[in-house]
């Protein structure tokens, strides 16, 4: 039985070392690893100069802990470039209005990469979604949509945890209370528990109200997620 990879898929596995934060080797690693040399001579970087003890610095510097931001998962296309990657759609992959793709596995599948990779804890510093918000007469948001993205990229992570093995010193959301987007300049993009009275031009009383989210996450933490499955 005979089986030819898709198109592309080589190109894809070897552009993986340029898209990896550079900087969890060096600092995770305490060296500069071999595609670093490749970035460096692409670009025209033929000689770098490492001093006498340079070497010992980037080793006894390394990092006590990686800490990411993990918010959704691309595929590339396959190109003549491996250092300008482009990007597709994941059609396999529900998306947000902004086209962000929702992908909690995808967390699970990075905080393994990273931890055998670097061999250090990790901390999930940034992890929420983006969402248009529709507040009743009284500012509550049944924010179902929410509490399913939580939950599943919570439970993928407590899986990573928990069957993989990876030491994760803890989780942070972004954001706990509506704000403006930094990527869009967006109030209308909402990642909040609690929503703000306020639109895109700035309008509105700023009325803060907790979202159905929040009570979520309120007993999620509360029950240091052992109630994670049941609610």
């Amino acid at each position: 039985m005979s089986y030819q990879l898709p198109d592309g898929f080589l190109w894809g596995g070897a552009t993986d070392d340029f898209q990896f934060e550079g900087g969890f080797d060096q600092g995770g690693r305490g060296y500069y690893p071999r595609y670093s040399k490749e970035i460096w001579r692409h670009h025209d970087v033929n000689e770098i100069i490492f001093e006498e003890g340079d070497e010992d610095i980037l080793k006894e510097g390394q990092l006590d802990f990686i800490s990411f931001s993990y918010y959704r998962s691309n595929t590339t296309e396959a190109g003549d470039d491996w250092f300008n990657v482009g990007g597709s759609g994941n059609p396999y992959l529900k998306e947000t209005p902004w086209g962000w793709a929702v992908d909690p596995l995808g967390l699970r599948h990075v905080m393994n990469e990273i931890y055998d990779r670097i061999q250090k804890p990790i901390f999930i510093v940034e992890n929420g979604m983006g969402a248009i918000d529709q507040a009743d007469e009284n500012d509550y948001v049944e924010d179902d949509y929410r509490i399913d993205f939580l939950r599943d990229h919570l439970q993928n992570m407590a899986d990573a945890i928990n069957i993989d093995g990876v030491e994760c010193l803890g989780y942070t959301m972004w954001a706990p209370i509506d704000l403006v987007s930094l990527s869009t300049g967006e109030m209308k993009k909402r990642y909040g528990f609690i929503y703000v009275d306020m639109d895109d031009k700035g309008n509105g009383s700023l009325k803060r109200t907790p979202k159905k989210s929040y009570q979520w996450m309120k007993a999620i933490v509360e029950s240091n997620s052992q109630k994670l499955a049941e609610l």
